[in-house]
């Protein structure tokens, strides 16, 4: 079965389920073997820069053709039988409207199987689908089941703790956006609450005087598409801001930069691993730290600066 794969979550997803894709995206970079595979569409923003400047590029193109364009003569070569995408954002990966277009256009006759992922149910559920499309359903359901096991392991563990700390995470920085969906369920499965967003509520831009109003234990930043590299080179989109060493995370060094990029805003198999890195950095004395090449506190970055 030849399976293009359109976003970086659904690769994750097939490479887990012992398929291997013959086209992804541009974005498509995890497990490695992924980044070998062809890249079927490309973006018309620049990624590389800051998250203003991002965020007037994707207005602007918006308005246009679009912000992400299929190489339609690859995919024709290509021939798929399935192709998977997305219908929960058209700034994050090419949306089944696109990909259906293209393929009524070159008469490829390809299944459409398409995610639209806003809580850990939807994962699992997206697993399913996915293993049904490429006849993996038994290995999918293997998965699913060790998924659901780790949470719940997990959730065991910090029902116990009485005091937990309240959480921010930010998929953007300017503007800043609090991170929903699947975000709020993770944190409450890492022992944290989550008071400014509610599981499968879309992640939105928030007035700054609501963030220090609401003043969180933790704050987590990690940028939609950014890695800490590049969150790194933006922080100055919050650590400028009036009152920002005010607020309580800041004064008690609980803040921490978290790779947005492929641990945060992928609703992959790797959320799981995502929640357990989020208890380590809320509970340090109860549960293994996260890598360096994951997460790092604020502090640890200023002091390399």
């Amino acid at each position: 079965m030849r399976v293009v794969s359109l976003l970086p979550s659904a690769t994750e997803i097939c490479y887990a389920l012992g398929v291997e894709p013959v086209g992804v995206s541009h974005e498509c970079d995890y497990p490695p073997a992924a980044r070998s595979r062809p890249a079927v569409n490309d973006v018309r923003i620049d990624p590389d820069t800051d998250s203003a400047a991002i965020n007037e590029q994707v207005a602007a193109v918006e308005q246009g053709e679009g912000i992400y364009e299929i190489d339609a003569d690859l995919l024709d070569d290509i021939d798929p039988d399935v192709v998977i995408t997305q219908g929960l954002c058209d700034v994050c990966a090419v949306d089944q409207i696109l990909v259906a277009d293209v393929l009524d256009a070159r008469g490829i006759d390809a299944e459409i199987v398409t995610t639209d992922t806003h809580s850990l149910a939807d994962l699992y559920e997206d697993v399913r689908q996915i293993g049904a499309a490429t006849g993996r359903e038994d290995r999918a359901a293997e998965l699913v089941a060790d998924l659901q096991s780790r949470i719940e392991a997990l959730r065991n563990r910090v029902a116990a703790i009485e005091e937990q700390p309240s959480v921010a995470v930010f998929d953007w920085m300017d503007p800043v956006m609090v991170a929903g969906h699947w975000v709020p369920e993770l944190v409450a499965a890492a022992g944290g609450r989550y008071p400014l967003m509610e599981t499968g509520e879309h992640s939105r831009p928030w007035e700054w005087d609501e963030i220090r109003e609401a003043d969180p234990d933790v704050i987590v930043v990690s940028p939609c598409g950014f890695d800490l590299d590049q969150t790194r080179e933006n922080l100055a989109d919050l650590t400028d801001r009036p009152g920002w060493q005010d607020l309580t995370a800041v004064q008690n060094d609980c803040v921490y930069l978290l790779d947005g990029h492929h641990f945060v805003n992928r609703p992959g198999p790797r959320l799981v691993e995502t929640a357990e890195h989020l208890a380590g950095l809320l509970y340090p004395d109860e549960f293994e730290r996260p890598p360096e090449d994951v997460t790092v506190p604020l502090t640890k970055t200023a002091a390399r600066e």
